[in-house]
């Protein structure tokens, strides 16, 4: 299967805000689309995180674009809308002692996030896809796919409004 896996547009939010499921606009959505476009085999079918600032891209690249909620942001919880100055510390070296497992009050840990990234990857059929989605999603399919170990999928660097091709 060819998956084309693509990043939302830069989020429209203020620097150093900590935002996963916190549900935002991007920017300039239309011109990435129309870039992107070039970039995918006609009538692929474009699967999306329900969040706003993926949505916006898929349904300027399809407007029949499918959503599914496995493709939403880690949930950071309380963090949500903070800046990562005010959340304080000790929050922030009890997550970095534990980057995988941690996780955030009220939010979702990334080991969750990659058990529900796996189990959408196993639900896909036909012979290709793109899925618009964030950053932590991408990481965790890819890590997944390519048996990478915690150290180096968390690592994994994709752009605002990038595309990334991967065959399964």
């Amino acid at each position: 299967m060819q998956i084309f896996l693509i990043r939302h547009p830069r989020p429209l939010i203020d620097a150093g805000v900590c935002y996963g499921r916190l549900d935002i606009d991007c920017a300039d959505a239309q011109h990435v689309a129309a870039r992107l476009r070039a970039l995918l085999p006609e009538g692929t079918p474009v699967i999306s995180s329900p969040l706003r600032r993926a949505r916006q891209l898929a349904e300027a690249l399809d407007p029949q674009a499918s959503i599914d909620a496995r493709l939403t942001e880690v949930d950071f919880g309380e963090w949500e809308g903070q800046t990562w100055n005010d959340i304080g510390r000790d929050a922030l070296d009890a997550w970095a002692a534990d980057v995988f497992n941690f996780c955030p009050p009220g939010g979702e840990s990334p080991a969750r996030l990659q058990q529900r990234a796996i189990d959408f990857a196993a639900s896909l059929a036909g012979s290709r896809v793109a899925l618009v989605t964030h950053a932590g999603v991408m990481r965790a399919l890819v890590g997944h796919w390519r048996q990478l170990p915690l150290a180096e999928w968390t690592q994994l660097k994709f752009e605002f409004g990038s595309i990334t091709e991967i065959e399964i």
